[in-house]
């Protein structure tokens, strides 16, 4: 199974941003030598628990310091950007880092209402054109003359280059069949709120239509994930990430606990419940549990490649989770 690497450079409880981008570095270097397939990183506004707000600068930093593993943006969110401005910025991350770079974009705004307009300057923004943009983005990269007449007399510079790998993110299958029409792979972020099934898929491999961004049928999901080598310490690990979505499920944005605090962090039964129905999309164990979980759940459900997010609040537990598993499963 191919593994991948998606992170939001979390800031979590005593740590600053510089301290969670410089954490995200550290991550992919040592994704890159354990030999992850790709590594994205996420995009968020208007938050003071995740440092990634701009993915794409991100990932330029990140392809300098790495040599062979893919880097790329899960997702930039299309609906504050130009097709142009889009096309040109991963052709330009393409050119330095050729046969490297993936071109991950969503359909969501990356933040709250505040964001949103502060990002298209106070102007409405435009919600309901968000498979045409990307469709002309498409166009744009590849070298092609859009039949958008707002972009049809422009080029996208460089001209020429490596294509980018191009991905659409999806979180409720709605986006599979327009991934298929438009030739670029899925991405389900089964983290979210889970939802995956094997029609979804299906869905997206009979509309596939091959392009030049990718000639064919490619499916990840992303799930996160909390391994240690016993179960106790995984729970142990995960606990602050449960209290997290508790709090988010309940329109609260929350640092992430240090496991010592979320210990003594005051949880209901039905809290309890609750963490115990999320983990279909946080999966907690030994990495041989989690590992078998992932490969029954690629047969079951026929994707080709999982994505891992991880947020322990220790660095050094973060990274063992990318280690074990990468033991269990490579």
């Amino acid at each position: 199974m191919k593994l991948s690497v998606l992170d939001q450079a979390p800031i979590t409880v005593g740590n600053t941003a510089v301290d969670a981008l410089k954490k995200a570095e550290e991550l992919a270097i040592l994704a890159d030598q354990l030999g992850y397939h790709r590594m994205w990183m996420a995009e968020h506004h208007g938050t003071g628990t995740i440092a990634s707000s701009a993915p794409e600068v991100i990932a330029a930093h990140l392809a300098a310091k790495t040599n062979n593993i893919r880097i790329g943006t899960g997702g930039v969110m299309m609906m504050h950007y130009s097709p142009l401005k889009l096309a040109e910025v991963f052709k330009t991350l393409s050119a330095f880092s050729p046969g490297r770079i993936d071109f991950g974009v969503g359909r969501a705004p990356g933040g709250d209402n505040y964001a949103m307009y502060a990002l298209s300057e106070g102007r409405q923004p435009m919600l309901n054109n968000m498979y045409e943009k990307l469709s002309t983005t498409l166009q744009l990269l590849n070298d092609e003359v859009p039949e958008d007449s707002l972009y049809n007399r422009s080029i996208a510079t460089p001209s020429n280059v490596v294509l980018p790998e191009a991905w659409l993110l999806g979180s409720t299958g709605n986006s599979a069949i327009q991934a298929g029409r438009l030739g670029v792979g899925y991405s389900f972020a089964q983290f979210f709120q889970g939802g995956m099934t094997k029609e979804i898929f299906d869905a997206y491999r009979r509309n596939f239509t091959p392009s030049a961004l990718m000639e064919k049928p490619v499916i990840n999901v992303t799930y996160m994930v909390t391994v240690a080598e016993t179960k106790e310490e995984a729970e142990f690990e995960a606990l602050p990430q449960d209290i997290s979505r508790l709090s988010l499920m309940r329109g609260q944005i929350r640092q992430t606990l240090t496991p010592v605090e979320a210990q003594n962090y005051p949880l209901t039964e039905m809290d309890r419940m609750a963490i115990q129905q999320n983990r279909k999309i946080h999966l907690v164990g030994t990495p041989n549990e989690v590992a078998t979980i992932l490969q029954e759940e690629q047969v079951k459900y026929g994707f080709d490649e999982a994505m891992i997010c991880s947020i322990p609040h220790s660095q050094e537990k973060r990274l063992d989770v990318y280690r074990l598993l990468a033991r269990e499963l490579f």
